[in-house]
């Protein structure tokens, strides 16, 4: 019997341990699989030797001369550098010298700029719980407090693989190619990325510096997502349940959706493939992040049921105020400064110098917001809202993500002004029309914005930036600057998120409630969630002073 298995053993590892692995540098000249087909009396060629790149934990060997060619109009050109060797040895040492610091240094930025993204954790937590009740407070900080922890291990596992598997590197970072593996079909004569399958649990050849480097930035993205639609579900929402959720949202949906467009697949290959610009483009998440986390919590959000009370019996809404409207103000203050992070660190690059263009962008499509919000709701009720002019402020943040590097300051401008207007009309029609009970507006922020981002950067792309974007010569245009085709794969890339993560999402808020409720009993939910589900309270003084809601 042992000898039965040790040969079934030996057999698999020859079957499988022969398989070809498909590299992300592959895809693009992989041949069809009938040009396999040859004469039996002729004799193929042999295959060309495949060097596997080596991983570098220390860092020690990342980066030298190759990484100073061409990166300025004036830098040497690889001819250059072959012509130092005999004749300049001191300058190929010195170019060396350089090619690292240069690496460093944009590893250092992305670094801290990945730093600042993470504090907008505080913020997401501070927004939230401000816009929700108090007998609810230390439930929604738990929430915003453990999707970090968990959408961290469950990114770890499996997630960064199936995003960034294949990405096959980041030039400046300079590595990263161990990430030379995804999973794609053949459509059309065309190659669709998936999924990645490389870096699972960050081990093996993926035990790399920049790999990890890649990791931190992405993962804190994700986070972003992971903690959306604890606004939109806050104040019903069973602890067992949320901890299901961030662990399956960090691990595989929004690693598939980001994998499409940030990992090289196939909404990023649009471009290459369809001549559809250079492809479904998003500079920091308006769509891979912030749309992914909107359209969940409209999942979501439909799937729990709205709170206790906020409906009367002929569905008109009935308002539930936030009981501490300062602590959110300071909140959206917190993810405005952490947003710099967010947008201009996407360039993954110190020395971009358009990152000054990028942070203006942030900033200007910002105050559009608010002001436009602020102007909407002065003129609609006879006063600013202010909870509502802090959500515009969010929603210019969330319009601009997408568009901040390839827009002028007018049209960053323009797009968080309309943002701030559909904030607005997004609210009122999530609640009065669709009666969807979302407690912090999240699903109009993220979702509605999300789109209205990646959408805008289809018509208002200068072409000032984002040459060889997804592989596509010349800069990136949209529909007012002559290429209609930009704007198509922005559509295709919104309708897409829209489909996929409201249909996955939906379903798996459906099964997870046959298995793990969602919604606490209604006697909880009337007394508050916090000594019941996280077992302290936020204010316990209130127990005791019933004017407290």
């Amino acid at each position: 019997m042992k000898r039965s298995l040790r040969i079934l053993l030996f057999a698999l590892v020859i079957l499988y341990g022969t398989a070809p692995i498909l590299r992300a540098e592959d895809m693009a000249t992989a041949p069809p699989a009938a040009s396999t087909t040859v004469a039996q009396t002729e004799e193929a060629p042999a295959a060309p030797a495949v060097t596997e790149p080596v991983p570098d934990p220390s860092g020690g060997a990342t980066g030298g001369a190759a990484d100073v060619i061409g990166v300025t109009a004036g830098a040497p050109t690889a001819d250059d550098m072959k012509n130092l060797g005999p004749n300049e040895p001191l300058a190929l040492k010195l170019a060396d010298v350089i090619g690292h610091n240069r690496v460093a240094v944009n590893i250092v930025w992305t670094l801290v700029c990945g730093f600042l993204v993470m504090f907008m954790q505080a913020g997401f937590a501070m927004a939230e719980t401000g816009f929700t009740q108090a007998k609810n407070a230390g439930h929604t900080m738990a929430m915003n407090f453990m999707v970090y922890a968990l959408g961290i291990l469950g990114y770890w596992a499996c997630g960064f693989a199936i995003q960034m598997g294949g990405v096959g590197g980041v030039a400046t970072l300079g590595g990263g190619t161990v990430l030379n593996s995804e999973f794609a079909i053949t459509l059309f004569g065309k190659s669709f990325g998936l999924f990645g399958t490389k870096g699972f649990f960050l081990s093996n050849t993926t035990y790399d510096a920049v790999v990890f480097t890649i990791f931190l930035f992405q993962m804190v993205f994700m986070d972003t997502t992971a903690t959306i639609p604890t606004g939109s579900m806050a104040e019903r929402w069973t602890f067992k349940s949320f901890v299901v959720y961030a662990l399956f949202i960090s691990a595989i949906v929004y690693p598939l959706y980001a994998n499409w467009v940030w990992g090289t697949g196939w909404l990023a290959q649009l471009g290459k493939n369809f001549a559809l610009g250079h492809g479904h483009v998003d500079f920091a998440g308006s769509s891979v992040v912030h749309m992914t986390g909107g359209v969940a919590a409209l999942a979501g959000a439909m799937v729990l049921g709205p709170r206790r009370g906020k409906f009367k019996a002929d569905g008109t809404p009935n308002a539930i105020p936030g009981h501490h409207i300062p602590m959110a103000i300071v909140g959206c203050f917190i993810l405005a400064f952490g947003w710099f992070g967010f947008n201009a660190g996407s360039s993954l690059a110190g020395g971009d110098l358009r990152i000054g263009v990028v942070a203006v962008n942030t900033m200007l499509a910002s105050a559009a917001g608010a002001f436009a919000s602020m102007l909407y709701m002065w003129n609609r009720y006879g006063k600013p809202d202010i909870s509502m002019v802090a959500n515009g402020f969010l929603a210019g943040l969330v319009a601009i993500t997408a568009p901040c590097a390839f827009v002028n300051s007018v049209a960053a401008v323009g797009i968080g002004a309309i943002a701030g207007i559909l904030l607005c009309f997004s609210v009122f029609f999530v609640e009065r029309v669709m009666k969807v009970d979302d407690p912090v507006g999240a699903i109009s922020v993220h979702g509605v914005n999300g789109a209205w981002g990646v959408l805008s950067l289809g018509l208002f792309a200068d072409g000032t930036y984002g040459a060889g974007w997804n592989g596509v010569e010349g800069a990136v245009k949209g529909l007012f600057y002559g290429d209609a085709s930009q704007f198509t794969a922005q559509l295709i890339g919104t309708v897409t998120n829209i489909v996929f993560v409201f249909v996955v999402m939906y379903v798996f808020f459906k099964v997870l409630d046959k298995i793990v409720p969602l919604r606490v009993s209604e006697e909880m939910e009337m007394a508050g969630l916090d000594q019941s589900e996280v077992a302290v309270n936020a204010y316990p003084e209130f127990n005791l002073n019933k004017t407290h809601r």
